[in-house]
């Protein structure tokens, strides 16, 4: 395990050097190891994750604690809880990427060309990825589940919320690592608080090959703004769900109940919900009936108030808006095409869905919304990684170059071309 003291703020900068330099060398070495050695670190680490349930409760109870006494919302407060719930999710996730296809190294699209020589790509590892997240601590593990095995050493920046919780899954991290003879820096968590040390991370291109942050829009923004390591990310989770005329109705409630009321807090919660003019009044009562129930306050265009009486009525801003909190927007829409214009100007690019029983119209769909999850007859709430089959994610990706959508081991690789020949040369 790397060192936990807090360096002194004159340091900063030396420090994450250090940690650039080390986790450097821990990616050459990975580049070493094998996808038996990978997997059995991955298990040590759900096995001491497991082991330490007690230990990682009471840290994150210091950690729920003290948000409250800081004033953190409902929505921060919920991302920063460790149920036992979610501690079974995360070291399922570990064993879920264990058992995952080890991408590396695989050799595809070879062919001969005329000279005789045989050209293929090959996936690695991007090297060392800088993640910097705020209140999750189960990004932690996810984070270095999926670098571990994709080959990539990794800083870890957490918020200064989830300290305790972060510093005892690092301890766990570490015991793993070692229990599988691997170098503890593959995996370091940047031990200071100091927001400095995120702007060495984001500005070291020597060391560090690609940044990931995870937290709220200004975090992300400003790392995008000030990075010169290339970024993946997303801004903003603003999620639609639109229910077309050719519904059926049954599918369209339960749909636009779970993609809201889930959970509040995920980016891919459903912050505005589309209804055709033609089912609206069939569908709306029994949705509004639903929101009421669960105290989850809707604001409606003129028409969603005709049939809801008790919407307030929504703004322009309220189209944009992520609210990561019990708040729905509601618009009624004249067909198909208004709905996919209203979802392409206003929407994040994240994750949009169609409820409908019309193949074509569903079929248009998936082609025209530009966003980098796009369902049919799904709740938005199953754009993640573990749904997905991933295992785990280390982020959501709504950039259109190397990662999009949920990033996973693929999405943590690159392609380099390989050639193959038997002495030739060029004429």
């Amino acid at each position: 395990m790397q060192q936990t003291a807090t360096p002194r703020v004159e340091d900063i900068a030396e420090y994450m050097q250090a940690l650039g330099r080390q986790a450097r060398v821990a990616s050459a070495e990975l580049r070493r190891v094998d996808t038996g050695r990978k997997n059995a670190a991955l298990e040590a680490i759900a096995a001491r994750l497991n082991d330490a349930r007690p230990a990682l409760a009471s840290a994150n109870q210091d950690d729920l604690a003290r948000g409250r006494e800081n004033g953190l919302s409902d929505a921060l407060l919920d991302r920063l809880a460790l149920t036992p719930d979610r501690i079974d999710t995360m070291i399922l996730g570990v064993r879920q990427v264990a058992a995952l296809a080890d991408p590396v190294g695989q050799i595809d699209g070879l062919s001969y060309r005329p000279s005789g020589i045989q050209v293929g790509q090959m996936r690695v590892p991007l090297g060392v990825i800088g993640i910097i997240y705020e209140s999750r601590p189960n990004v932690t593990v996810e984070a270095a589940s999926l670098c571990l095995k994709s080959g990539n050493a990794c800083i870890l920046r957490g918020g200064s919320e989830a300290a305790s919780s972060n510093a005892m899954i690092a301890e766990c991290i570490g015991h793993g690592l070692a229990d599988a003879g691997l170098l503890a820096t593959a995996v370091q968590i940047v031990a200071t608080t100091d927001r400095a040390a995120v702007g060495e991370l984001i500005t070291m291109p020597r060391f560090v090959d690609v940044i990931v942050p995870r937290g709220g829009k200004s975090l992300i923004a400003r790392i995008a703004s000030e990075a010169t390591v290339p970024v993946i990310k997303h801004l903003d989770g603003i999620c639609h769900v639109y229910i077309d005329a050719a519904a059926n109705l049954d599918k369209a409630v339960a749909i636009a109940d779970n993609a809201k009321t889930q959970r509040y807090s995920p980016c891919n919660t459903m912050e505005t919900l589309l209804v055709h003019v033609d089912i609206a009044g069939q569908v709306l009562p029994r949705v509004a009936a639903i929101y009421r129930n669960k105290s989850v306050e809707m604001r409606g265009c003129a028409r969603t108030r005709e049939w809801i009486g008790d919407a307030v009525a929504a703004t322009v801003e309220d189209w944009s808006t992520e609210y990561l909190a019990p708040i729905v927007s509601i618009r009624v829409v004249d067909d198909f095409d208004q709905a996919v214009d209203h979802i392409n100007t206003y929407g994040s690019q994240h994750t949009d869905a169609i409820v409908t029983e019309n193949l074509t119209l569903a079929r248009r769909f998936l082609g025209e919304v530009d966003s980098s999850s796009v369902m049919v007859n799904a709740s938005t709430r199953f754009a993640d990684g573990f749904e997905y089959g991933l295992g785990a994610e280390i982020g959501i990706s709504t950039n259109k170059l190397h990662a999009r959508g949920p990033v996973g081991l693929e999405g943590l690789t690159t392609r380099k071309y390989v050639v193959f020949g038997d002495g030739h040369v060029r004429n």
